[in-house]
């Protein structure tokens, strides 16, 4: 094995690379169309004919004019300011699961034959691809231990909102309309408590005991104040502290014994892959990152996707459509009365099922195990370097339990003896070719957090080489703070001049048209 190594003469490119769109000429082309010959105008007239008109443009598109050389200098130039898993050492996205993503996987979804089938064909021309549909869902059936699945959702977001509609569609038939509440748990993922909410639920959420594990004597008392109004329960285990919670059978029993429903955000599922599953823990629904555990790229709401399961009560309620096979043919299912609708067009992201399955089937049964066994014993190999380093901590240190696939440090000490923060830690990393790191979720209840996820993509040599990085940034904290506080000195991205304006909805501009339109004066000004 070849022996760890901290990039210290590392200096990522920096072009200081404007927007597409400055760099944009009147005129320029990047390829030139023929004008279009008589005979066909003959045949089919104007397209924008066919249109209609109020859904006709009423001003040509705004794209910027460049030509092909300077469309490809570019984007190479943008890649090559972009830090991510194929090109360095990206554990530090914790509750994230940045694996690598395998080529052979890739490459099978951008085989043309795959690449360019559309979702609105007929089904008789897409047969192969609805049978990778029919067949992962079985695999993701076998793993969890549910009876049906759903890859609709674009990502773990929308998976947790589909379980509070398809919650709401289940008490509703039954006419129980006051069941307006649900608990959540402080270090879930925060989608657990926000996705509910955003469906009309009251959120209820519990604090961790001494041990960091949730509070179920919390649990109890919200249960019993909630009474015949709480609708289920929502939580992400192992929690986002690394903590897989002993009671979380106890947990389910008791929302159960009040008619409530138990959903399961298995976002986390690298520390458990084919170990345990939800069914055996109580609960009647669940979903799987599959962008995150199943190896596909981390898309973020999309690419990717939130597999969706359920028990076999709820089913009815799921959006439509399924996904079928009837002994002859695979088929799409739209006759579902009871489906609460859709969470997003079609039946899920095609490219991100296809790498997903292959991924699992490269696997199988024992590989997946295998996933889980080197993720929890990479953290907790990465954990004893850490807490080494003077100044790192860790929530609830000493509590006994063992961390999973992840842990949340602290850098409190640091910060009281020196000034220097997580922040300033994150920063400074960046100058040795690591990623910046996550540190938690808003607010903050660890203080000067960092959550780090080492899955089973890294090796003993990327860990320890992650450890020199992390223990050199916290010595020069000590004994030169300037240098941490002042990073990162060699990356492509430096600190934003006006960072609150992130903060500020009146600043936010998603295309450069509504840039130019809030802030064109004061820019054109500048330049």
């Amino acid at each position: 094995m070849s022996k760890a190594y901290l990039r210290k003469n590392f200096h990522e490119a920096c072009w200081d690379e404007p927007m597409i769109y400055e760099l944009s000429t009147p005129g320029t082309r990047g390829i030139l169309t023929p004008e279009v010959e008589e005979e066909i105008v003959a045949l089919v007239g104007d397209a924008s004919d066919l249109l209609p008109q109020n859904v006709q443009r009423k001003s040509p598109l705004l794209l910027p004019e460049v030509d092909q050389k300077h469309v490809l200098a570019h984007y190479i130039h943008l890649t090559q300011e972009t830090m991510g898993s194929n090109v360095s050492n990206d554990l530090s996205e914790g509750t994230c699961t940045m694996k690598y993503n395998p080529r052979l996987c890739e490459t099978l979804a951008l085989n043309e034959n795959f690449a360019y089938v559309h979702p609105d064909q007929d089904v008789d021309t897409i047969q192969g691809v609805l049978e990778i549909y029919y067949k992962f869902e079985h695999i993701m059936k076998e793993i969890s231990g549910m009876d049906k699945f759903s890859f609709q959702p674009g990502g773990g977001n929308q998976a947790v909102y589909c379980a509070a509609s398809v919650l709401r569609a289940y008490h509703n038939s039954r006419m129980d309309y006051k069941r307006d509440t649900i608990i959540t748990t402080i270090f879930s993922h925060p989608c657990d408590a926000a996705a509910p909410a955003t469906a009309g639920y009251k959120v209820i959420t519990l604090y961790p005991d001494e041990r960091g594990v949730p509070d179920y004597e919390a649990l109890k008392k919200a249960v019993e104040e909630t009474g015949d109004h709480l609708a289920g329960i929502f939580m992400t285990n192992p929690e986002d502290i690394g903590i897989y919670n002993p009671n979380i059978d106890k947990f389910a029993d008791l929302v159960h014994s009040v008619g409530g429903l138990c959903y399961y955000d298995q976002a986390n599922a690298n520390a458990f892959l084919g170990v345990v599953r939800a069914r055996e823990a109580g609960f009647d629904m669940c979903h799987f990152n599959i962008h995150k555990t199943f190896g596909t790229p981390h898309g973020g709401e999309g690419p990717a996707c939130g597999a969706f399961g359920c028990r076999e009560f709820l089913t009815k309620f799921l959006p439509k459509p399924t996904v079928e096979f009837n002994g002859e043919k695979y088929y799409l299912n739209y006759d579902m009365p009871d489906s609460f609708g859709k969470v997003r067009e079609y039946f899920g992201v095609a490219g991100v099922i296809l790498k997903a399955y292959s991924w699992a089937m490269m696997h199988g049964v024992e590989g997946m195990k295998e996933c889980a066994a080197i993720s929890v014993l990479n953290n907790n190999y990465l954990e004893k370097l850490l807490l080494s380093i003077k100044g790192c901590g860790e929530a609830f240190l000493g509590n006994g339990i063992k961390r999973q696939e992840q842990c949340r440090y602290s850098w409190e000490e640091l910060y009281n003896d020196t000034g220097v923060g997580t922040n300033d830690i994150n920063k400074r990393i960046n100058d040795y070719g690591i990623p910046w790191y996550w540190a938690s979720h808003h607010p903050w209840v660890i203080p000067e957090p960092m959550t780090l996820e080492p899955c089973e993509t890294y090796s003993k040599c990327d860990l320890e080489e992650y450890y020199q990085a992390l223990k050199q940034a916290a010595e020069e904290a000590y004994t030169n703070p300037e240098v941490v506080l002042t990073a990162p000195h060699k990356s492509a991205s430096h600190d934003l001049a006006n960072p609150e304006d992130l903060d500020d909805p009146t600043k936010w501009a998603i295309t450069w048209r509504a840039f130019l339109r809030k802030h064109g004066d004061q820019y054109i000004k500048v330049k």
